[in-house]
């Protein structure tokens, strides 16, 4: 029988690979909010927002779809947004880059497909609260796919914490696109599942 061995971490070795993940997940979030911030000061006038964001049943503009969540009306609504997206994109982003843009751009394809879709021809839709719904979905529905125990803790302590934000994708609310939020949620669920790890052995337990 052959002989075969195996590569012993030390707990050492797991701190500064989790570390690692939790410095990285942060120069991600830093990154994100900052790019919003700075479309922020460029569109203060609100120029943009009309010419770049999402115009329902306009085949021309569907591509508004990847311009505007980093769009906002206002120093209100990007300061509403910039917590919970800070808060979700960073537990996101703790998987690595290459899945925090998978999900992302799956959410932003389902949300803004789902407004694109669904809102009056006259609205013309901006922000980031499809994406903070999607990494939400995300969160929440990782642990069901994954079958990974803190990924399930951490979905729950998200849902009892953050849990009324369901309501948000609820309609009739003035002013806000539940479309957007809605279908923002039901992209990061999609996301779960399409990006989940497969099954195998792994060399470290995640850190979520």
């Amino acid at each position: 029988m052959p002989d075969s061995s195996i590569t012993e971490r030390s707990p050492r070795d797991g701190i500064t690979y989790h570390a690692a993940r939790a410095v990285s997940a942060l120069f991600i979030t830093v990154v994100l909010l900052g790019v919003c911030w700075v479309v922020e000061v460029v569109n203060y006038n609100g120029d943009l927002n009309q010419e770049y964001g999402i115009q329902p049943h306009n085949v021309h503009a569907l591509w508004h779809i990847f311009t505007a969540p980093f769009l906002h009306a206002g120093l209100d609504h990007i300061m509403a947004n910039s917590v919970p997206l800070a808060i979700f994109g960073f537990l996101t982003a703790l998987r690595g880059l290459g899945r925090f843009l998978a999900v992302s751009l799956i959410v932003m394809v389902v949300s803004g497909l789902g407004v694109w879709f669904l809102a009056a021809s006259n609205a013309v839709t901006v922000g980031a609260s499809g994406l903070i719904f999607g990494y939400f979905g995300y969160l929440l529905a990782r642990g069901f796919f994954e079958r990974r125990i803190l990924d399930i803790l951490l979905g729950v302590a998200i849902a009892l914490v953050y849990g009324t934000m369901i309501f948000g994708a609820l309609p009739g609310q003035p002013g806000i696109s539940w479309q957007a939020h809605l279908f923002g949620l039901i992209g990061g669920v999609l996301a779960a599942g399409l990006t989940r790890r497969r099954s195998g052995p792994a060399a470290l337990p995640p850190l979520v």
